[in-house]
């Protein structure tokens, strides 16, 4: 972490209390600009405030336009999307497996994750010392706990070594130019934190799109499947801890799957059934933008001035469906085909499989304001969670069959039955391929697993030396993303990412 991570912190928690509060008490206040750390943390609003601030990072890397979005980086990294957008080169580069230090994604990543770990450090260390009533300063610990563990789980996954601080920083810090922790450690820091906000008195729902105890047991299954894994592969027992947690979250009965495929990107449907954690966008206020990268380029179907054609769907991943799958079927997952945007009657081909489960239809057709969340945790993801866990636990068994076969019944395919552990864990995987496409979960599970999915055979490839459909062989260097140049540059004590 550098200088401006902290000056980046400061000034998102300010964005924060005025953006997101809506207090009109605070804005009365007198000259609110010579607010200090140790003036401002003196009432509740404020600490509510301070935890509204580090939620505003997760927004970040979904922005979008010509220059592409920092979110697509681990979708390109797949070898199952592809794009139009010739200006975007960050996109290229990770596509083709040319990736830099100077790639602008995961220097969008890096910042902006840094910047919700300061914001959620300085809320953990200055709350406790406000006079409120306890009960909700808990739950406020336990939000701030959450996203600091969602920020810090995503960063190792993305970069390995990285810096870990979690206490507030300033010019004099020791920890300002901070020296890169072991993974374990960070692993260690990540369950703690989550943990921490199981017991934080936070309720099982809530549909304003704060943070829940559903979506921090399932990030906790989410996390301890991935530590069974690689890189620290620690085994049965992380299976078992994720196979528990996840039916935790499974009989509380408090979530369910949507009926419709078109319920994934319907803005009535935020926050509820199906959508355990959203990052939050509202028309007209903060939209989400992320529209104009999925509209292909230049076909006239679209409300927004830009249509990019910045990242869609290979034809060889749509085509490896199974031919029954709903998901595969127009208008589903993907379309091909949409409305002329100055006749709706008229069709328009689109040459590709575009992104219909991201599609916003009423921004696209009328608003070009997009009122659609980001599903960043749902209920299919941690059904085969722990299905996944619970069939690497003890084999084939009735709720891991039904679990799976929830997500596989609503794609109108037939239950699975009779598979050994073997076929049921490659089965398994499948749908996670399947079902949580160009949801940035993926390539995390081709990292954890060191498998890429073989689009010709349907089964798996080792990682290293897999041939994407269209030509490039992954390497070593890319089961991780390079800290970014600029880090290097202003943290001499940071060591480059090998191959990099």
């Amino acid at each position: 972490m550098k200088a401006t991570i902290l000056k980046y912190g400061l000034l998102m928690l300010t964005a924060g209390t005025i953006c997101l509060t809506g207090c009109r008490k605070f804005l009365d206040e007198s000259d609110p600009s010579n607010y200090t750390e140790d003036t401002y943390f003196t009432k509740p609003e404020h600490a509510r405030a301070s935890v509204n601030a580090i939620y505003q990072s997760l927004r970040a890397p979904l922005s979008s336009g010509f220059g592409g979005g920092a979110w697509t980086m681990t979708e390109f990294a797949t070898g199952q999307a592809a794009t139009d957008l010739g200006q975007a080169v960050s996109s290229y580069f990770i596509k083709d497996l040319n990736n830099t230090a100077d790639n602008a994604y995961g220097e969008s990543y890096w910042k902006n994750y840094y910047t919700g770990i300061a914001n959620a450090n300085l809320s953990l260390a200055r709350i406790p010392g406000i006079n409120m009533d306890k009960a909700e300063a808990k739950r406020l610990l336990g939000e701030a706990r959450f996203l600091r563990a969602w920020y810090y789980f995503n960063l190792i996954q993305m970069f390995g070594n990285i810096p870990l601080v979690t206490a507030p920083v300033d010019l004099n810090s020791d920890q300002l130019k901070p020296q890169q922790a072991s993974v374990e450690d960070v692993y260690k820091q990540i369950v703690e934190d989550l943990t921490t906000a199981e017991v934080s008195g936070l309720p099982w729902a809530d549909a304003s799109g704060k943070v829940t105890m559903g979506a921090i047991k399932s990030l906790l299954a989410k996390v301890y499947l991935t530590m069974a894994g690689y890189p620290l592969q620690k085994g049965s027992q992380y299976f078992d801890l994720a196979a528990k947690k996840a039916e935790e979250v499974l009989d509380s009965k408090q979530y369910k799957l949507f009926a419709s495929y078109n319920d994934l990107h319907n803005p009535a449907k935020k926050n509820i059934e199906e959508n355990i954690f959203m990052i939050q966008f509202k028309t007209q206020v903060i939209p989400g933008d992320w529209q104009v990268l999925i509209i292909p380029y230049n076909k006239n179907i679209s409300a927004y001035s830009s249509e990019t054609g910045g990242i869609y769907a290979t034809a060889d991943f749509v085509k490896s469906y199974d031919p029954a799958d709903l998901r595969a079927k127009e208008g589903q997952f993907f379309f091909t085909e949409f409305t002329n945007q100055d006749d709706r009657t008229q069709k328009v081909k689109l040459g590709g499989y575009f992104i219909y489960k991201l599609f916003d239809v009423v921004a696209q057709t009328t608003t070009a304001n997009s009122d659609l969340n980001w599903s960043a945790i749902r209920y299919a993801d941690i059904l085969l969670v722990f299905a996944e866990a619970a069939n690497e636990v003890s084999g084939p068994g009735a709720k891991a069959y039904d679990a799976v076969n929830q997500v596989r019944t609503r794609a109108q395919l037939p239950a699975l039955t009779g598979l050994t552990q073997t076929q049921l864990r490659e089965a398994i995987w499948r749908e996670r391929w399947y079902e949580l496409c160009f949801e940035n979960i993926t390539w995390f599970d081709m990292v954890r697993l060191r498998k890429a999915f073989n689009l010709t055979t349907k089964s798996f490839d080792n990682y290293v030396g897999h041939k994407f459909s269209y030509g490039p062989v992954l390497k070593e260097r890319e089961l991780l993303f390079p800290i970014p140049s600029r880090e290097l540059r202003n943290n001499p004590n940071l060591v480059p990412t090998k191959g990099y």
